[in-house]
């Protein structure tokens, strides 16, 4: 794929645990605090503003990816594969007359 995958990169205020900024995607593994619910909320913030700057969050739990490595990367894999959302649908040029 000759994709760039950042560790601990920062994103706006926030710092990820992957990112690859070519396909705005971020990843991140989560440990048993994100349970807790004063961290699902602060989860819930960063993810809306990483979102709002066009990027696509998938998270893992720790326990998975220890669990599941392989289905993990698979899942992972297909993402960076895909074609990214606001990159499917070509922009129309202005009509005569605007722009």
């Amino acid at each position: 794929m000759g994709l760039h995958i950042r560790r601990q990169a920062p994103v706006g205020r926030y710092i990820v645990d992957f990112v690859c900024f070519s396909r705005k995607i971020i990843i991140e593994a989560d440990g048993g605090q994100h349970n807790l619910s004063q961290h699902a909320e602060l989860d819930r913030i960063r993810d809306n503003f990483l979102r709002s700057q066009g990027y696509h969050i998938i998270r893992f739990w720790n326990s998975d990816i220890d669990a599941n490595l392989d289905g993990v990367m698979d899942v992972i894999l297909s993402k960076l594969a895909a074609p990214h959302p606001d990159r499917l649908a070509p922009v129309d040029p202005p009509h005569e007359g605007e722009g």
